[in-house]
């Protein structure tokens, strides 16, 4: 296992014992949500770490961690939910939710593994605040893509854009936790 996974899997160990939690709290009451509410929940997190960015201080004690991690757990429900479709069941066992998790934790790691090979890492030499205007910015691109229904000319779809922003979220949680 290269550094990058072995620290891609510790964040995400982080992100899916809070979503477990937070499972056992609200159940899987994040199931009545459509695929443009969880884009909007993405963006109130994104937006509030660049406010912070750009301020230098802020107000509410929850600090940017919290928020990357909010955004990597939304984006997971987010493809959960997309994998789901038109399903109307409400309730899953936590082992059904930690399956459906592990699934798209997986398909979202091979995802970075091959973009990894492609850019050589480029991630690791980038700032986190630089981080957080692309993850910005796909939530405008997937935004875009809902309004018009999915339909798009040349671009990806909404999923890859939802893994972007996850494994964007992911890179500077690693930059956070360990240094590049």
């Amino acid at each position: 296992m290269t550094q990058t996974e072995t620290q891609y899997r510790e964040i995400i160990s982080i992100c899916k014992a809070l979503f477990q939690k937070k499972n056992k709290d609200y159940g899987t009451s994040w199931r009545i949500l459509r695929l443009p509410s969880l884009t909007d929940q993405i963006f109130i997190k994104a937006q509030r770490i660049r406010s912070i960015q750009e301020k230098g201080i802020q107000k509410i004690e929850d600090g940017i961690e919290g928020e990357f991690i909010g955004i990597i757990n939304y984006c997971i429900i987010a493809l959960i939910q997309q994998e789901l479709g038109t399903s109307t069941k409400m309730e899953f066992t936590e082992a059904e939710i930690s399956d459906l998790y592990d699934a798209q934790v997986e398909k979202t790691l091979a995802l970075q593994k091959d973009k990894n090979h492609d850019y050589g890492e480029a991630w690791r030499d980038m700032r986190v605040s630089s981080m957080t205007d692309l993850i910005l910015m796909k939530i405008f691109r997937t935004k875009q893509i809902e309004d018009n229904q999915g339909v798009t000319l040349v671009s990806e779809g909404v999923e890859a854009n939802y893994q972007d922003m996850m494994n964007y979220a992911i890179f500077c949680m690693i930059h956070l936790k360990f240094g590049a």
